[in-house]
């Protein structure tokens, strides 16, 4: 299966969630951790970022 990956500029416009809060729920294990792409660079799986974004519709559903 191929996936992308995205960096964190592509991240935050998909996840409408700053930088520090993506970091925030990465440090609370809520949140896909980066890949490691490069020496400074890190950037994250399309796939885990759909499947987090499908989980975060599949709760706010089960609250109504």
């Amino acid at each position: 299966m191929a996936t992308s990956i995205l960096r964190l500029p592509e991240v935050k416009a998909r996840v409408g969630l700053s930088r520090s809060a993506i970091y925030l729920a990465i440090s609370r294990d809520e949140f896909p951790r980066p890949v490691r792409i490069g020496a400074r660079a890190v950037g994250w799986l399309e796939s885990e970022i759909e499947e987090w974004i499908c989980g975060r519709v599949k709760n706010s559903r089960k609250m109504q």
